[in-house]
């Protein structure tokens, strides 16, 4: 018999499947959405501009100002934004940027958010966002934020590079993993979490071999959706405080940080979560340990596997575990400052775990 648990599902509405894009006028009717303005990065402003062009008058043009880490100063540009040119809604297109700056506006207008990943940050499937101001950022849960419709469409995925895919993926599990041993875990959570990091670890060397595989891409991307719902099922823990600590004060890359960060965090949760760990270790198909299996997914397909490698000063790992130790997420394993330090300090030195 299972253990007693509570599952509350949060709506959602995905749509999934190659060439999956072409419904996107017919979602923006369902939800009756007349204007709707797209997000992007500078770097995606193509894509943005075609399927502005795409809808017409039903456009309210585009915003390309996503950054990484959504600093409050570029969401209040893009909520005027919104404001000024009278959409009633707002497709962002992208990764965890785009998306975190839809939430943003959200958050603040109540504008529904149709989400068209094109990476497997996963943020898409959460309640969660996160705004950096003077430094430092937070992160909260709020209904509003939340995406009214996905739209899967694994041929958006094909020009994302092989190095970010990769990083993007672990990202991706880091989301699984943490669902793992999150308080409020349950059975339902755990299926998702395991079939999630699965797919992710049957799609990614097949990426990069071949980039433009459609089935490992359209592998990664499934995975990437069933841990993005563990993600908004389940707490965070102290994987995510550091990556959120390291990318909102030390403006590291979000999902290199993610990247390198999990198998030292999975390293030291493993005595207090030893269900989870052989749980993360069967999904990657390893017989070692799952902290070792992460990190050699990442070092077998060319991920960074150290802070040192993305520019990290040693002499800043100190002032990092004292941000990241003085509002801690809740985790498995108790920690206090001198364990979060030699958590970083082998995130910095990189080595395989053992």
């Amino acid at each position: 018999m299972p253990q007693s648990f509570v599952y509350q599902a949060l709506p959602a509405r995905v749509v999934f499947g190659a060439g999956a894009l072409q419904q996107l006028e017919a979602e923006l009717d369902a939800l009756g959405a007349r204007r709707a303005l797209v997000l992007s990065t500078p770097e995606q402003r193509q894509g943005a501009e075609a399927i502005a062009q795409r809808l017409g008058d039903r456009s309210a043009g585009v915003f390309d100002q996503a950054v990484m880490h959504v600093p409050i100063e570029t969401a209040r540009q893009a909520r005027e934004a919104a404001r000024e040119r009278g959409a009633d809604c707002a497709i962002a297109v992208g990764g965890g940027s785009t998306i975190g700056l839809g939430k943003a506006i959200a958050l603040d207008s109540g504008l529904p958010i149709v989400a068209v990943p094109t990476t497997y940050a996963g943020s898409e499937m959460t309640p969660i966002y996160g705004i950096t101001q003077d430094g430092e950022k937070r992160t909260g849960i709020d209904a509003r934020v939340l995406p009214r419709t996905v739209i899967y469409d694994p041929e958006l995925t094909a020009t994302l590079p092989v190095g970010m895919s990769v990083t993007s993926g672990i990202n991706a599990i880091a989301h699984a993993a943490e669902g793992l041993y999150a308080a409020n875990a349950n059975p339902i959570t755990r299926l998702m979490a395991q079939e999630g990091i699965r797919a992710l670890a049957a799609g990614l060397p097949g990426i990069r071999a071949n980039p433009l595989d459609r089935e490992a891409r359209g592998s990664a991307l499934y995975g990437a959706w069933l841990c993005g719902t563990v993600l908004a099922h389940g707490g965070m823990a102290l994987h995510h405080k550091l990556c959120h600590t390291l990318g909102g004060s030390f403006n590291l890359p979000h999902a290199q940080t993610h990247t390198i960060v999990l198998p030292y965090v999975l390293d030291f949760n493993a005595p207090y979560g030893e269900d989870a760990m052989r749980r993360i270790a069967e999904a990657l198909g390893t017989h070692d340990s799952a902290a070792a299996g992460v990190w050699d997914l990442a070092h077998r397909n060319g991920a960074p596997t150290s802070l040192r490698a993305l520019g990290m000063a040693e002499a800043d790992l100190d002032r990092a575990a004292d941000l990241a130790t003085e509002r801690p997420y809740w985790n498995p394993r108790p920690i206090d400052r001198a364990a979060v330090r030699a958590v970083l300090q082998a995130a910095f030195d990189g080595a395989r775990p053992t």
